[in-house]
């Protein structure tokens, strides 16, 4: 995943850069067309996936919006994209999940509606729904993480999860201390921020806070140095 700080504030460009990775944004549901935005100030060429069809080899990254995943997975469940969706996680192509994102891209989800609900899964996590409580209940805070190069980050949490179990294989990349927003919990600290091989997944917004949100995205291997752990690798770029 890519590391880089821009300004959301700025009009979604024309065309992104002839030369810039091909990213998908899932546009069922949610806050798609603020990742379009910032995807697209990167350089990034952007196209929103609707369906089944939009989830090609030509696509070099993926990621899934907030929103209501509830709602997400049953729209994505009646357009035929859960099993594409999954076969692209499988496909070792960088996948990004913010907040709805991450439950989806979840192996097990707490606090299900009834009913419950489909996920893509491929991230060994337990997450919890809504831990933060309702709308109202959102909050603004400053994160320490592990990608963001020694400074702290803004980021948004609204109806935000948390992951309560991470798997051998996912890597932590920032916590969230729950006393400094006023919560009493068992566990001082819990992840929201993770990265198993090629997904990322974020409990918060990285594009809602302005003037300058950290933001993830993926770059081409031709253009780039590659983890070699993932066919289209994880590469970090320098904060400005």
């Amino acid at each position: 995943m890519t590391v880089a700080v821009t300004n959301l504030l700025a009009e979604v460009p024309t065309a992104g850069s002839l030369d810039g990775p091909t990213i998908g944004v899932l546009a069922l549901q949610g806050g798609f067309h603020e990742h379009h935005v910032m995807l697209s100030k990167l350089g990034a060429q952007v196209r929103e996936v609707r369906q089944t069809k939009d989830l090609d080899e030509q696509l070099d990254g993926l990621v899934v919006p907030g929103g209501e995943s509830t709602t997400m997975a049953h729209l994505a469940e009646r357009l035929g994209l859960l099993q594409p969706l999954r076969a692209f996680v499988a496909s070792g192509r960088p996948v990004m999940g913010t907040c709805a994102g991450l439950i989806f891209l979840a192996d097990e989800v707490l606090g299900q509606k009834e009913g419950g609900q489909e996920l893509v899964g491929g991230l060994d996590i337990s997450v919890r729904r809504n831990y933060f409580g309702s709308q109202t209940d959102s909050f603004e805070t400053e994160l320490n993480a592990t990608f963001a190069l020694g400074r702290a980050i803004n980021t948004l949490f609204i109806r935000a999860p948390v992951v309560v179990r991470t798997g051998p294989a996912v890597q932590v990349l920032s916590v969230l201390d729950l006393k400094s927003v006023g919560l009493v919990a068992d566990t001082p600290t819990l992840p929201v921020a993770v990265q198993q091989n090629n997904l990322l997944a974020l409990a918060f917004h990285p594009g809602a806070c302005c003037p300058a949100p950290t933001y993830m995205h993926t770059r081409k291997p031709n253009r780039t140095a590659c983890s070699p752990s993932a066919a289209r690798g994880v590469v970090v770029v320098q904060q400005s």
